[in-house]
């Protein structure tokens, strides 16, 4: 079949009452990205003359949502006329008058169906000459679902939903999956004689089979094994089984790609992010977004990364990380807090309880423990001092921070943003740095220290701190 006699149509009106949420059903998010999201991949990777999503409820976030994952995507409007029969037919009706190809019948809440499949139902169709080709599956628990019918001999007869069925045919548990291809001319004709005279009072797409059957035209229902590929997105529970199972095929994907996953019960990786071989990925971590991780890297135990960086053989361990870079061989954690614009170099060191937002951190510098570096540069080869605070908000404005190579801030510091410490200097333990410090220089800025003998004995009389003084006065 050639891409240019293909076009695909995608379901994405429906209110989605199960998932009782303000947001959309097709936007609830699974693996990274919203469930169409996942729909719309696989349209693409057909590379189809026509995508077409068919929209109702909530419709601009929808649209919008549709627009942003896919630019070329084109958005119908379902009308009042309900039912996922009329929603093909005005997808059908934007379609060019010329094209006369296929039309591939997706919906906004099945994203495990993936290319293979997809391609293998389009073969099946084509091979065969039909002028309808659909997806069915076995299920143990069919409630819900529209059934297949066939004939004594195993040929397609129809299908019939749930609210429509025959106490008989509802012990039917081969189902619909809501995955079709027709040829435009049969589906067209097939549309025009659908009425809405049923229970729900919809113009059903499945009622398109009958019409097509009635005017001598070739159906066949495919029975696909993997039910998951096929599997709905209606509630709550059902988005966390979806989740669970394609995080389990992406954990699985990664194994077999050279990845070392300890504990897939624990580790959660999105669709889009990006594993090298020889990655070890230890309990609880969480691969987010787009992050890309490099070889010989080791993230974990309990980590999450969303849409980082991270280079060869780092090592990023009970930490949270957001938008930012960390470099090869750098060490991050444990309990650490990158935010956003956080760049760490090469053999740098971000350490425990450490904050960092909008800092780039230079080649072996390190920022061992205890400290909040915001909207700040820091060269290479510098060391901050446990406690430093990079005070960068004066109440009103965000202020930069500069603090040059081979600098060595001291304990317990607080940098007051906007100041700059130039290469090569020093600050005493305690200091807080107000004004630029020159190179090689060392800043300073804390009173002589004063013991006030005999301060406890008057202040703090008769208590277990009075005694002890006493007794070491002796």
């Amino acid at each position: 079949m050639s891409n240019s006699q293909l076009a695909v149509v995608i379901l994405a009106a429906g209110q989605g009452t199960r998932m009782r949420s303000s947001l959309p059903k097709v936007l609830h998010p699974l693996a990274g990205m919203p469930l169409i999201g996942h729909v719309l991949d696989t349209a693409a990777q057909l590379n189809p003359a026509h995508i077409i999503a068919v929209v109702r409820h909530d419709r601009e976030r929808v649209a919008a949502a549709i627009l942003e994952h896919l630019p070329s995507a084109m958005i119908v409007d379902q009308d009042e006329v309900p039912g996922t029969g009329r929603a093909v037919e005005l997808a059908v009706l934007a379609l060019p008058a010329e094209f006369m190809g296929h039309v591939l019948v997706l919906s906004g809440d099945v994203p495990l169906l993936d290319e293979s499949a997809a391609r293998e139902l389009l073969a099946a169709h084509t091979r065969e000459g039909n002028a309808l080709t659909l997806l069915s599956t076995i299920v143990s628990d069919p409630s819900g679902l529209g059934r297949i019918l066939r004939s004594e001999t195993g040929g397609f007869v129809g299908i019939v939903e749930q609210k429509d069925a025959t106490p008989e045919q509802l012990a039917i548990n081969e189902t619909n999956a809501g995955v079709y291809v027709f040829e435009r001319d049969a589906l067209a004709r097939a549309l025009t004689r659908i009425s809405t005279n049923n229970a729900q009072q919809e113009k059903y797409l499945t009622d398109a089979a009958s019409e097509i059957l009635a005017e001598g035209g070739r159906i066949d229902a495919v029975a696909i094994a993997d039910h998951w590929l096929v599997a709905g997105v209606n509630d709550r529970a059902q988005l966390s089984a979806a989740a669970s199972e394609l995080n389990s095929r992406i954990i699985r994907s990664w194994q077999m790609a050279g990845v070392t996953i300890q504990d897939p019960a624990t580790t959660w990786i999105d669709k889009n992010a990006q594993l090298a071989e020889d990655v070890t990925l230890l309990p609880g971590s969480q691969i987010l977004g787009a992050t890309v991780v490099e070889s010989g890297a080791i993230i974990g135990p309990d980590t999450t990364l969303i849409s980082c960086e991270v280079g060869a053989d780092a090592r990023v361990r009970r930490t949270d990380a957001e938008l930012s870079v960390i470099g090869a061989g750098a060490v991050v954690g444990p309990f650490s807090y990158l935010r956003p614009g956080t760049i760490l170099g090469t053999n740098g060191k971000i350490g425990a309880y450490v904050e960092t937002k909008n800092a780039q951190i230079g080649e072996g510098s390190k920022v061992p423990h205890l400290s909040y570096v915001g909207d700040a540069t820091i060269g290479e080869n510098t060391n901050i001092g446990a406690g430093t605070i990079v005070a960068n908000y004066d109440g009103v404005k965000k202020h930069h921070t500069t603090v040059g190579s081979h600098v060595r801030v001291g304990s317990k510091n607080v940098l007051v943003a906007p100041v700059t410490i130039a290469d090569g200097s020093y600050t005493g333990a305690g200091t807080v740095v107000r004004k630029d410090v020159p190179s090689g220089s060392l800043a300073v800025n804390v009173a002589p220290q004063r013991n006030l003998e005999g301060w406890v004995a008057q202040n703090r009389p008769n208590t277990e701190t009075a005694r002890a003084a006493e007794k070491n006065g002796d």
